[in-house]
């Protein structure tokens, strides 16, 4: 006997995300990949056991629930049954962060919409989701990517369930969170590249949800999407994926920009208030950052840095956020710091000093110079200054005949300094490419990372050019 307990229908805005074969046989196997890490953990497993990853991101995107995605897809019915029996019966429904809770309600509901669930779980899954949702209404963040998917959950939750009452409470906090959360231009206020898609992904899903259900969102809520997703389109590279600015993983959000009917991008863009420029031609494109660290902790040390790519291959690249870990040898300090971008490290410095999330004291400061644009030349410049030390650092980036890029570097401080230029190249072989620097003293090359996603740590070469004294001149000509 089947139930009349069932959520109503709604969109699953990441359901193409997770159509893993695999993974949905290595999870009915109680075999769990997350952040790069595997454990075999069993269908009943310790939900809380101190044997799983040191690096607590392990646990938190565990428990999110999101494999149960792919055992859906794969009609893996029994083992989401054991699954989410055994996450109700070991663990209390204020177990996790509200932002943690709130995912694994989504991903609950996703799934459950799938199978033709009996009625005694059922009946445990509604009254364990009803649980979920009070602690997630009850103890909302405050602002800002946190505080959205808190209340995209609250708004599936409403549709799937209308009897639990949080659709009209979550549909006017969400209008109030996107009038908030978003600069004027459209960039996200934590000013990272996959912050901002994961946020707007809720309003996105929202907007189309309340269509399907004929649902009326407030005056201007299209708008402040589409400024939004302007933004994601530009800051999208030639094969796809994002440039992984701040704590960033790449990932492909074209479904997304289709979902809200946003046209691919083309020629360069500027978006003032969030401070990133965009250089584009044909195959070329490059993204140039000289704006605001970013609300919350989750800016990176970068300024002036940027990410270059031509012919859909990478020729300089952003690491992305690699690891919130700061266990030995504290990974979370190298991505986040300045060594770690494409841009000038002075005295071994990081632009505002290092903390692992929120700065706790003054912080660097970047201010756009301009941009001239004329057939077959775009040049933007910026200019970062630190509380760190005196130097001004001065950086225009030339576009030519939207085939190669000239960037000049000006650093001058009030003594002698170690000025260290560098650029992260893509992992893998070595393509043909030149990268010619001058005004460097020494050129050496380093190991360094890039991290596609969390926990996916690849080497690669970091390019070091230094030069000492009061002041230093660097020109890099880039040719694809």
């Amino acid at each position: 006997m089947t139930t009349a307990v069932r959520p109503r229908p709604v969109l699953c805005v990441t359901e193409h995300e997770h159509r893993s074969r695999q993974i949905a046989d290595d999870v009915r196997r109680g075999r769990f990949t997350v952040a790069g890490e595997t454990r075999t953990l069993g269908t009943d497993p310790d939900w809380r056991s101190r044997d799983l990853p040191r690096d607590e991101e392990w646990r938190i995107e565990w428990v999110k629930f999101g494999w149960g995605l792919d055992l859906a897809h794969a009609g893996h019915q029994q083992p989401w049954e054991e699954l989410t029996a055994s996450w109700i019966r070991r663990c209390e429904p204020d177990e996790d962060a509200p932002e943690v809770t709130a995912r694994r309600i989504l991903n609950w509901i996703y799934a459950w919409q799938r199978f033709d669930v009996a009625d005694a779980h059922a009946g445990r899954l509604r009254a364990s989701l009803a649980d979920q949702v009070e602690h997630v209404r009850a103890n909302l963040a405050p602002a800002r990517n946190h505080r959205t998917l808190e209340l995209y959950a609250l708004f599936v939750a409403g549709l799937a369930f209308p009897e639990l009452g949080t659709l009209d409470f979550a549909t006017a906090e969400l209008d109030r969170n996107l009038a908030t959360d978003f600069r004027p231009d459209g960039v996200h206020v934590e000013a990272s590249t996959h912050y901002h898609a994961i946020a707007l992904r809720s309003f996105v899903g929202a907007r189309e949800n309340a269509r399907r259900h004929g649902i009326d969102l407030p005056a201007g809520f299209d708008e402040r999407v589409a400024r939004a997703c302007r933004f994601l389109a530009h800051c999208t590279r030639p094969d796809g994926t994002i440039a992984a600015l701040s704590d960033a993983d790449t990932g492909d959000y074209r479904p997304l920009l289709a979902l809200a009917g946003e046209p691919e991008a083309t020629g360069h863009a500027s978006f003032p208030d969030g401070g990133y420029h965009v250089q584009r031609g044909g195959s070329r494109f490059l993204v140039f950052d000289c704006g605001p660290l970013g609300e919350g902790g989750h800016g990176h040390y970068d300024l002036l840095s940027f990410e270059a790519h031509a012919g859909g291959r990478p020729l300089v690249l952003d690491p992305g956020r690699g690891s919130y870990s700061e266990a030995p040898p504290n990974l979370r300090r190298w991505f986040r710091g300045t060594r770690a971008h494409n841009t000038v490290c002075v005295d071994g410095l990081d632009q505002t000093p290092y903390t692992r999330g929120r700065p706790l004291g003054p912080v660097a400061q970047g201010r756009f110079l301009g941009r001239e644009s004329a057939p077959g030349l775009d040049v933007i410049c910026g200019e970062a200054t630190s509380p760190a030390y005196e130097v001004v650092h001065r950086r225009r980036i030339s576009f030519v005949d939207d085939a190669h890029w000239i960037i000049d570097d000006e650093l001058e401080g009030g003594r002698e300094h170690e000025y260290d230029l560098r650029f992260h190249l893509p992992p893998g072989p070595r393509e043909p490419r030149t990268l010619a620097i001058e005004g460097a003293d020494a050129v050496a090359v380093e190991r360094g990372w890039i991290a596609p996603r969390y926990g996916e740590l690849l080497d690669a070469p970091v390019v070091s050019a230094v030069a000492r004294g009061r002041r230093a001149r660097f020109r890099t000509v880039l040719t694809p």
